[in-house]
C-alpha cells in the first residue's frame, strides 16, 4: 500500500519541509520498531514498554512506514476474533509526525483486517480523565482517522485511564 503524499508540510516547530511519498509494507522490523519508539519519550517513555513493544514487533502483525527508504513509522495488529481487530501499537518517528505516515498505517492496518474478515477495529490509548498533551493529540488524531470512543476504563491496560476506541470497517 501507498499513500500519496506531495507538497510542503509545517512542522510543529514553524519549519517547512518537503513531504514525501509514504510506502507501507506488511513486515516486521523490530530495530526499527525500537528506534521509533525511543524518538517519542512523551509516548513511550517506560523502558519496559518499550521493550515490550519491540519483542512484540517481532512476532505481531507488522506495518512499517516507509519515506526514501528510512523506515519512520509502526503499526502493530491483532486479530482476536474473526470479526475484530486490534491496532496494538502506532507509532511515527519524531522527525515526521504530521506527515501522513500515521493515516497510511491506520488505512493499511484498516485494509488488512477488512481483507480477513473484520468489520471492527479497536485501538486502546490513555483517556481523556489522565491529563496529558501528547495523549490528547493522540485522541484527536483517532477521531480524525475515523475511531469512536468506546469506553474509558482504569487499570486495563495500565494503572490510569484507558480509552478503548472503535471504528467500523
Amino acid at each position: 500500500m501507498t499513500a500519496e503524499i506531495s507538497g510542503l508540510l509545517s512542522t510543529a516547530n514553524g519549519e517547512l519541509r518537503r513531504v514525501t511519498e509514504t510506502h507501507v509494507d506488511r513486515r516486521r522490523d523490530p530495530s526499527a520498531t525500537d528506534r521509533i519508539l525511543r524518538s517519542l519519550p512523551a509516548w513511550f517513555g517506560i523502558e519496559r514498554s518499550i521493550r515490550d513493544y519491540v519483542a512484540s514487533a517481532a512476532i505481531e502483525d507488522s506495518f512499517l512506514a516507509t519515506q526514501d527508504g528510512r523506515t519512520i513509522g509502526v503499526a502493530l495488529a491483532k486479530q482476536h476474533f474473526p470479526e475484530t481487530a486490534e491496532l496494538t501499537l502506532l507509532a511515527v518517528h519524531a522527525d515526521v509526525r504530521r506527515s501522513g505516515a500515521g493515516t497510511a498505517l491506520v488505512e493499511a492496518v484498516a485494509e488488512a483486517a477488512r481483507a480477513a474478515g473484520a468489520s471492527q477495529l479497536a485501538v486502546h490509548t490513555v483517556g481523556p480523565s489522565f491529563e496529558s498533551e501528547p495523549y490528547a493529540e493522540t485522541r484527536a488524531f483517532y477521531r480524525r482517522v475515523g475511531f469512536l470512543p468506546l469506553q474509558e476504563l482504569h487499570g486495563i491496560d495500565w494503572d490510569g485511564p484507558t480509552l478503548i476506541f472503535v471504528r467500523h470497517l
